[in-house]
């Protein structure tokens, strides 16, 4: 990896089971697979028999949902879930609202990606850019560009339709249901001001790292960890009005937002550091915004590194190994990674006296850890 330091601290992304136990995690990743290759084959299917233009439309869908994924936010819902329902309970009646939410991520990545420009994702043509060489291929009318960018948003949409479908073939009480959508809604809700702020931010010179880490708590935090537990403890039937408040709710929303802010300051530096063929995205994809890890590296720059830093992030086609030498030198990666381990360390305080049974205490901090040093 480009960077030793990062390298040396990013073991590969494991998906932990809770020891001692008969809990679904160590497979949870194929059942959830199936049940969005089944979920999105019928559908795409059935709107294919509308009109066969709209293959175009459907291909980037499958492939924006079943294109891979870690499948994160299925396994800390499951984990909410776990934590309420009890080791013994069957996994295959929350089964469609635990893969829902892989249907709201691919939504919030096929939009984030237009809104970047970004050309990948997990090494393959974002949606936008899929479309757009659907468009040249296929010899069409009008600007291909223009083209992709309209597709994916529609991709987008449609994911989003699909998640509150599947979300509702979960057989459980309605009122569990309904508890869970209101964790949902909170999540989308964040997740879309995140967003703005995010997009925001690359039109405002005067960014802060203060700020940058306020639209990671909306934009990843809420949306990764802390609200996929809560969806999922209200699955279980935790009542969602008191649970927020109670000491498992508190400890959840802790150590969310511990794990979803390291889970963002390692994107950073996977960003600038990350092996291409692992991300599956190009090193300097995100060299445009203000991340914490170049905020960070412009407050301890001296002048000198402040003027070959906005020299550098000024080229049109900057050099993004001196670049990532000269973040380096300015102590920014090493702080960063200092950041990354308080938040692991704060997640496993939260977890230390949280009511739940030993085997999600185990998995849940190990995840934590998983998620902050991952490689990709």
């Amino acid at each position: 990896m480009a960077n030793d330091t990062f390298s040396a601290t990013a073991p590969s992304f494991t998906l932990p089971a809770g020891p001692g136990s008969v809990d679904h995690a160590a497979d949870l990743q194929q059942r959830v697979e199936a049940t969005l290759s089944d979920f999105v084959l019928a559908e795409t299917a059935a709107l294919l028999d509308v009109d066969h233009a709209l293959e175009p439309l459907l291909a980037a869908t499958r492939d924006a949902v079943l294109g891979g994924g870690k499948r994160l936010r299925p396994l800390f819902a499951y984990w909410g879930w776990r934590s309420v329902a009890g080791p013994d309970a069957p996994v295959q009646p929350v089964l469609p609202a635990l893969a829902a939410l892989e249907l709201l991520h691919a939504f919030a990545l096929v939009h984030d990606d237009v809104m970047d420009r970004s050309a990948t994702r997990r090494g393959r043509p974002t949606a936008h850019r899929a479309l757009a060489a659907a468009h040249v291929g296929q010899r069409l009318r009008g600007d291909a560009e223009r083209f992709g960018d309209a597709g994916a948003i529609l991709v987008g949409d449609l994911c989003l339709v699909w998640a509150d479908r599947l979300m509702g073939r979960a057989k459980v009480h309605a009122a569990a249901l309904a508890g869970a959508r209101a964790a949902y809604d909170r999540m989308r809700v964040e997740a879309i001001a995140g967003q703005f702020l995010d997009v925001l931010g690359d039109h405002v010179p005067t960014w802060s790292p203060e700020r940058a880490l306020r639209t990671a708590r909306l934009k990843t935090a809420g949306y990764t960890a802390t609200w996929p537990l809560h969806y999922g403890a209200a699955l279980a039937g935790a009542p969602s009005a008191t649970f927020a408040r109670g000491p498992l709710g508190r400890a959840y929303t802790r150590y969310g937002l511990a794990v979803g802010e390291a889970f963002q300051l390692c994107d950073d530096l996977l960003g600038l550091y990350g092996e291409p063929a692992v991300t599956g995205k190009p090193v300097g994809d995100d060299l445009g915004k203000p991340t914490m890890l170049l905020l960070l590296a412009r407050a301890q720059a001296s002048a000198a590194q402040c003027d070959e830093l906005d020299k550098l992030l000024a080229a049109e086609q900057p050099d993004v190994a001196r670049l990532g030498e000269l973040v380096r030198e300015t102590g920014a990666a090493s702080t960063l990674g200092d950041m990354i381990a308080e938040r692991v360390a704060d997640a496993h305080g939260a977890l230390a006296h949280a009511p739940v049974d030993p085997g999600v205490q185990a998995a849940l901090g190990a995840l934590a850890a998983a998620v902050a040093w991952r490689a990709a």
